[in-house]
């Protein structure tokens, strides 16, 4: 029954939530270092506020975890929320953006998978915990490795790639 207890998961979700937070701290030095181009650069802003959203809801879903004695249930409820305010906040972010036609198409897939690949894993976490089968809380390492490897990623391009 380890997939659908969250105690055994603290330590687990204790790194997880000083790892998000420590990428919170870079990313907002990343933007705030190199702000004038990206916001030169269309694509970024959303790049950079995909980032956030992702590291943010990495960071709630430790701090949901890490709550004691809430009820296996109560939890499902709560990562399904996260990831599909996660998921439905980018498709909206992403339908009022304007599209512009010469960036390369890899500067809208691979947000958009790292968000997917974040979002949609705390869902059916969610569902599994509900459901008491499914895999459970299990489901959350592949949110878990996506959203930090995405995190990663964008703040070396937001960082380092944006001056090349």
């Amino acid at each position: 029954m380890t997939a659908y207890t969250a105690e055994p998961w603290g330590d687990l979700y204790v790194a997880m939530a000083g790892a998000a937070a420590a990428l919170l701290g870079l990313l907002f030095v990343a933007v705030s270092i190199n702000l004038e181009q990206v916001l030169r650069n269309a694509h970024l802003p959303l790049r950079a506020g995909e980032t956030l959203g992702v590291l943010v809801v990495l960071l709630v879903t430790a701090v949901l975890v890490l709550v004691p004695g809430q009820t296996r249930t109560a939890l499902g409820v709560e990562l399904a929320i996260t990831g599909l305010v996660l998921l439905g906040l980018d498709g909206w972010l992403r339908t009022r953006q304007p599209r512009s036609r010469t960036a390369p198409a890899y500067t809208v897939v691979v947000p958009v998978v790292i968000v997917g690949l974040t979002g949609a894993p705390l869902v059916v976490a969610g569902g599994s915990l509900v459901a008491g089968a499914g895999g459970g809380l299990y489901w959350t390492v592949p949110a878990l490795l996506a959203g930090f490897a995405g995190a990663v990623v964008n703040a070396w391009v937001l960082l380092v790639e944006i001056l090349r």
